[in-house]
Formats: structure tokens, sequence, C-alpha cells
């Protein structure tokens, strides 16, 4: 009975300690926040370097990265999406990127995508105006504004 006692007692420590190296030898989960090196803007030029290289689909990540910080991402992402003949969704980033951040270059890009589907003429004059006069010394905005009156009145 002694003896019994004995053994049920060393079971148990011999037990005890390989529990004990089981769970040292298991780390616990961890939770990991990772820090994006990168700041909104930087996101925006790396996303108009793949641009440039007509890697789109890394050009839009990088906008809709720098996006959640910086509406003017919005922007890039309606330029991206016409030069792709993506004109619905052209038309949605440029309406938000005016919305959050109210660019005079997304009131003129928008009039522009109105421009050349040749759709909401009115409307597009409305968008030039206001683009011209957040940015009076915009040459270009003048321009898109004088093409859309142009096309208004016939000749």
């Amino acid at each position: 009975m002694g003896k019994n006692r004995l053994l049920d007692t060393c079971y148990k420590a011999l037990g005890l300690a390989l529990l004990t190296v089981l769970l040292s030898s298991c780390s616990m989960p961890r939770i990991i926040v990772l820090n994006d090196p990168l700041t909104p803007e930087e996101h925006i030029n790396l996303g108009l370097s793949y641009e440039r290289q007509g890697e789109y689909g890394p050009a839009l990540e990088q906008y809709e990265i720098a996006g959640k910080k910086l509406p003017e991402a919005f922007l890039y992402k309606g330029n991206l999406y016409f030069l792709k003949g993506e004109y619905e969704k052209a038309e949605a980033a440029y309406e938000k990127a005016i919305k959050k951040s109210g660019d005079p270059r997304a009131y003129n890009n928008l009039a522009w995508l109105y421009f050349t589907m040749n759709k909401e003429m009115g409307k597009a004059e409305e968008l030039a105006e206001k683009a011209v006069s957040l940015s009076p010394e915009s040459e270009e905005f003048r321009n898109t504004l004088d093409e859309i009156r142009n096309r208004k009145t016939p000749d």
C-alpha cells in the first residue's frame, strides 16, 4: 500500500513535469499589429508608379490604402478608372473625392468625364465652373469649361 502511494506520487510529479514542459514549449497566440511604414502620400506615389508601368491592380490597391486617411486618393482612383474606360466607377470615385475633399481637380475631371461621354452637359458645365471658381489660375480648368461651352452652343 505504501509502495502504491509512492508510485502514484511519482506518476503525478512526472505528469506535472511533462505538462509544464509542453506548456512552456507552446507559445500562446499573440495578436500582432503591423504598422504601415508608408504614409498615405507615399502610397499614392507608389500607386502612380504602378499606374505608369501599366500595373493597374496594384495601383488601385495603393490608392485604396491611401484613401483610408487621405481623401485625395479618390481623385487618383477616379483617374485610373477613367483611363481604363470604367466610367461609372470613375464617376463614383470623383463624386466621393468632391464630397470628402472638395478638390477642384475632382470637379474638373468629373466635368471632363461627362464631356467625354457626351452626357449631362449642363452638370458638366456647372462642375467645370466650380473648378474654375476654386482655382481661377488654372488654365486647364478654363480649357475644360471652354470645351464644354463650345459643345453646348452650336456654331
